[in-house]
């Protein structure tokens, strides 16, 4: 990754001429080693936590610093408003020594952080990821996650060498009603699975705009890192579940990243492909395909937003029955008595996680495998690229999920990675 001038971050931390100090008046926390940490857990056995990417989808995350289990270290930014507004909350909330920092470096020389939420646009999930990993810090890292293949590739390679304990945060994994539907359709409660329907929902167009000048304080370059450099406009780096970053190509994989990395991820469990995937993706026009689908070899053939999934996020059409199911555990089945019904002694059971977080936290505890590791979140956001590369090119494309690699479609394959930007390639 891009390295800054040391000087700027010796500036940012030393002599309380920090952010805290500057905005509030209240001290930053002090370097691990002048707080005695010198191992890679706090004295009192709490897990050191820092916390990157502080927009809205990290809101939910901080809960994970109000477990007995975590010392919260530090909050990281390069948008000075998000990073003095977190910093804010949490000191608010007794945190009164957090550390803010714009520069991830800070966070991965650390020893005192044991683990790192990852919380970014998509475009900077496998760098900061892999650099945690490669520093002895165990990783939540939101979905979908990663931007591109070749980098998924990486992160599973990089949890294996560095042996840390990776969640992808695809937490409908760990709702009762996801995994119940999995589990009835993994044993065969529903016969030969034929169609599924999966709501996604649709981003308008990326925007177009006149130039603007760059915040004072925005390290707008650090924002873009590997992506292609583009004029700053507001609205390009918004966080926004409706739009911002998430229309651009560059910086995520639009709707097929946003809702796709969670339905299609339960659409893999539930097929018991958590280490494969489809094979053939057709985009939608192709051949008057009013959707976008994708097929899996001699299985079922997934339909992106078909209208008649009886008001559920996904629906599961089987030769002798259906599940439906969405989040706040709405589950139905035809016939109806399939969702009470318990599962017997040889009845496949799934794994059981009540808290996304809470796993990944007990996971760092008994260095167990969590409920959606980088294997499974690897996988899960191949099918995610590779819809979006059929999308793009406008034609289907097949896929090997054995070799990873798409089949006699050379300018496909130049897809499943992306030209980094000088200075921020990606980490060993």
């Amino acid at each position: 990754m891009k390295n800054k001038p040391s000087n700027t971050r010796r500036n940012f931390i030393k002599n309380g001429a920090t952010l805290g100090a500057a905005l509030f008046g209240a001290p930053m926390i002090l370097r691990a080693e002048t707080l005695g940490l010198n191992g890679r857990t706090s004295p009192n056995s709490k897990i050191g936590m820092a916390f990157i990417g502080m927009g809205l989808q990290m809101k939910g995350h901080l809960g994970m610093a109000w477990n007995d289990d975590v010392e919260p270290l530090y909050v990281c930014d390069v948008k000075p408003n998000k990073l003095a507004a977190a910093l804010k909350e949490m000191q608010n909330r007794g945190f009164k020594e957090i550390q803010a920092t714009p520069f991830s470096e800070d966070i991965m020389s650390d020893d005192a952080v044991d683990a790192v939420v990852v919380c970014t646009p998509d475009h900077w999930h496998a760098a900061l990821s892999i650099d945690a990993m490669r520093n002895a810090k165990d990783v939540y890292v939101e979905k979908p996650m990663t931007l591109t293949i070749e980098e998924g590739k990486a992160m599973v390679e990089a949890e294996k060498r560095y042996g840390r304990v990776l969640q992808v945060g695809s937490q409908q994994r760990s709702n009762y009603a996801f995994r119940k539907a999995a589990e009835m359709v993994r044993n065969g409660w529903i016969g030969e699975v034929k169609e599924i329907y999966a709501g996604l929902g649709s981003f308008p167009p990326p925007r177009l705009h006149a130039p603007e000048a760059i915040p004072e304080g925005f390290d707008y370059d650090r924002w873009l890192g590997p992506a292609p450099y583009e004029d700053y406009f507001p609205y390009r780096v918004e966080g926004n579940y409706g739009g911002g970053w998430r229309c651009y190509w560059d910086y995520g994989s639009r709707k097929a990243g946003d809702w796709g990395a969670h339905h299609y991820d339960i659409i893999q469990w539930a097929l018991g492909m958590d280490n494969s995937g489809p094979t053939y993706f057709v985009p939608k026009g192709h051949s008057g395909s009013p959707h976008n689908y994708f097929v899996y070899e001699e299985g079922p053939k997934v339909v992106r937003d078909h209208p008649d999934r009886k008001g559920f996020m996904i629906r599961f059409i089987g030769t002798e029955g259906e599940v439906m199911v969405s989040r706040d555990n709405k589950l139905s089945t035809t016939p109806t008595e399939l969702a009470s019904r318990p599962l017997s002694p040889n009845d496949e059971r799934l794994y059981v996680s009540n808290g996304h977080s809470k796993n990944w936290i007990d996971c760092i505890k008994s260095r167990k495998t969590p409920i959606c590791s980088a294997e499974i979140g690897h996988r899960s956001a191949t099918v995610c690229q590779l819809t979006g590369i059929a999308e793009r090119l406008n034609r289907p494309i097949r896929w090997d999920p054995v070799t990873e690699q798409i089949i006699d479609d050379p300018e496909a394959q130049r897809w499943q990675d992306r030209v980094r930007r000088a200075g921020y390639e990606l980490p060993a």
